[in-house]
């Protein structure tokens, strides 16, 4: 190839699904963090900086823009690409799926520039992602009809998207004048109705599948039960957290986390496999962490009425499991769709045990003297140890394949 041929292209974006969310997703967490740090940063350190801000509670905006902004727009690349593969169908034409990444990275700009004072854009962001997740939802209900059997991940991930949706509107629901009552409910969806469905969703379908591909002799065990299971258990939880039945979380909080155990017993390869897998398999482990951690919260708060660990448990799903999974997945999907070898880079290795530290510096800061100056820290960090992966990958979706494939 000539060089202008090789040469990072805007254009080439809109040439998959993949390229466009992933590339706004990348964007995102950098943007999204900025502002949340320096908005810590400003509450610890007044004298060292100060930050305009709207009148809704900036914690309630960081949990929105997370949860519905960030995570998602990767969830919409992933999804828009593989569901025609799962489905046995045509690839998306790129009409459908580019207003996805307009509606989703509008909105997240629009929403952070209302985190900085301007409230009209709270509103204009608050429809940008509706129409964006809209767009993507019917994208996919439509594959999904178009299908001719039943393909029980693809139905999974599109149930808790259209949960998502659904805290999408609720947010809306407070934004238009509504109770706090909405921001609640949609912060909750947020966690249960979408995020841990669809990370565990697709674990159960890839995961198993991605090992048997490279470790000699391993056996791919993807019970549809443990799927079932793993709704069930989420759904409990969910229905306590909103009847705040907290000192009872650990009804469906045990179970859940005995599940998690169980199912990376079974998943774990033991034979020597490589990094670009081993990442996926140890991000997972913060999936009992996680519920051991809710499970001892709910005890203690049994107890004594008093939540003693704060949000860490939270933490421990958002960065610990959400996090580590997003870079060992995005790193995997974006080196073998671009046509690169499937292994872990230094900036990967770099970006994913980063994210290990940046969870347990977040843990740790609910129990610390000083809690706001490790939850900036914490931020920061984040900063620091994504910022040179999303870069790479960044100037990746930017460029044509390394291998002159299309795609």
């Amino acid at each position: 190839m000539t060089r202008s041929a090789t040469a990072p292209s805007p254009g080439l974006l809109a040439v998959a699904p993949h390229r466009l969310m992933f590339f706004i997703g990348a964007g995102n967490l950098l943007l999204a963090m900025a502002w949340w740090a320096a908005w810590l940063a400003a509450q610890r350190w007044p004298g060292l900086l100060q930050l305009p801000q709207a009148s809704t509670f900036p914690g309630w905006l960081h949990a929105f823009v997370m949860q519905y902004q960030v995570l998602p727009s990767f969830f919409f690349g992933f999804l828009l690409t593989v569901f025609p593969r799962w489905l046995g169908l045509p690839d998306i034409p790129r009409w459908r799926y580019v207003p996805v990444g307009v509606g989703m990275f509008g909105g997240q700009a629009a929403m952070l520039l209302g985190a900085l004072g301007l409230e009209v854009a709270l509103v204009v962001g608050l429809f940008m992602t509706i129409a964006g997740w809209s767009a993507g939802v019917w994208i996919l209900a439509r594959l999904l009809r178009a299908e001719r059997g039943k393909t029980w991940h693809a139905r999974s991930c599109l149930a808790a998207m259209l949960l998502g949706l659904a805290g999408v509107l609720c947010f809306g629901a407070f934004l238009l004048g509504g109770s706090p009552w909405w921001v609640f409910v949609s912060i909750k969806l947020g966690t249960f109705g979408l995020l841990l469905p669809v990370y565990l969703t697709v674990a159960h379908r890839m995961f198993p599948f991605f090992a048997g591909n490279v470790v000699p002799g391993y056996v791919a065990w993807r019970p549809m039960w443990l799927l079932a299971a793993v709704w069930a258990l989420a759904m409990a939880h969910l229905a306590l957290e909103l009847a705040h039945a907290y000192g009872w979380l650990w009804l469906a909080d045990v179970p859940a986390l005995l599940l998690a155990l169980y199912a990376l017993w079974r998943w774990w390869p033991r034979r020597s496999a490589p990094g670009l897998l081993n990442v996926l398999f140890v991000g997972l482990l913060w999936w009992p962490v996680a519920f051991a951690l809710y499970a001892l919260q709910s005890l203690l708060y049994l107890q004594s009425g008093v939540f003693a660990l704060g949000r860490a448990p939270a933490h421990a799903l958002f960065i610990g499991l959400f996090g580590s999974v997003l870079v060992a997945m995005v790193s995997r999907v974006t080196q073998g769709h671009s046509g690169r070898p499937l292994k872990m880079y230094v900036l990967a290795w770099f970006a994913f045990v980063g994210i290990q530290l940046v969870a347990a510096t977040r843990i740790a800061a609910e129990l610390a003297p000083d809690t706001l100056a490790w939850q900036a820290a914490a931020a920061l960090g984040w900063l620091l140890v994504l910022a040179p992966w999303v870069l790479r990958i960044g100037r990746i979706y930017l460029s044509p394949r390394a291998d002159g494939k299309p795609g």
